[in-house]
Order: C-alpha cells, then structure tokens, then sequence
C-alpha cells in the first residue's frame, strides 16, 4: 500500500545535492516510487523527483495529459536514472512552480522537444520522446535530481500572495 511522504521545501539541504544513481531495483525502490506516484497526485503536482522525498536518488515521476484535450486520460511516467539524450535545440519561455518551492512561480526558457532516457521500475532501457509541457516538466524533474531548482534557471520569480504577485528579478 502506497503511503504519502513528506514534500521537503527550500532550504533543505537534499534539494542542492545530486542524487545518486539507483542499482537496486527491488522491494524498497517499487514501494518509493509507489509513494511518490501517491504523494505527486496527492499534492497536486505533475511532476515529482526522489529528492524531494528527502530521498537521494535518481527518480522521477511525471503524469501528464494531452495540452490540447483536458478529457484525454493522463499518461504516467516513472523513470529511474533518467537522462537527456536529445534535444531540439529551440527553447520556450514558460511559468513553472514547484511542490518544494511554495508560493513561488517563474518564467523559465526550457527546451521545447527532448528525448529522454533511462530505466522503468523495473530496470529495463526506457526512451521518451516529450514536446511542449512534458518536455519542461521531464528537464524541471531531472534538474533535481541534480541539485538545480527552477528558481536558478529563472529570468524572474514571482511571489504569490493570494491575489497580488510580487515580481522578484533574477540574475
């Protein structure tokens, strides 16, 4: 039975460090991606790496549907050691927020296609091929797992106060 674990906020230290790569695919790595699957739908997110689990592993979650059709059923991703393999190369500017960065959104450029690569629960070779908002959720997830917050890739951040932002300008 999946459980829900706690989403870990800035300035804890496991959301700066890079995460370690996963050998061990048995019992203990089915049931944390199984929590993870819980606490992402949970919180709500679309996207959720081991780190912020307090879990340093190299781990993603990622549900996301079709941009265009709000009905279409949502697609369910978990990749273990995942990696960008390629990349389109054209960039798009977007808002992103964060489970462990509450409060906050900013506008980020992030490449519009890239193939991903890595493993599935299970060990075996994965390769995902994303475009538009899968592609910028897949590189915010992977960004964890290398100790790098969408607030670093920022052109700005804007604090949300009930109905009032404050934009903060990043460098």
């Amino acid at each position: 039975m999946a459980e829900l674990r706690k989403i870990v906020t800035v300035p804890d230290p496991v959301l700066r460090r890079k995460a370690h790569k996963v050998s061990d695919f048995g019992p203990d790595l089915q049931r944390l991606i199984d929590d993870m699957v819980e606490t992402m739908r949970a919180a709500p997110g679309v996207g959720l790496a081991a780190p912020q689990v307090d879990v340093s592993l190299r781990v993603i979650v990622v549900e996301f549907g079709d941009e265009d059709d709000e009905e279409a059923p949502k697609k369910l991703y978990a990749v273990v050691n995942p990696e960008i393999a390629r990349t389109s190369g054209e960039t798009v500017m977007g808002t992103e927020g964060c489970l462990s960065i509450p409060g906050f959104v900013g506008e980020v450029e992030r490449l519009k296609n890239v193939t991903i690569k890595g493993q599935n629960r299970r060990g075996q070779p994965v390769r995902i091929k994303a475009e538009g908002w899968l592609a910028r959720i897949f590189q915010h997830e992977i960004d964890h797992l290398n100790g790098v917050l969408f607030t670093d890739r920022a052109k700005q951040v804007t604090k949300m106060e009930g109905e009032v932002e404050q934009a903060i300008l990043m460098d």
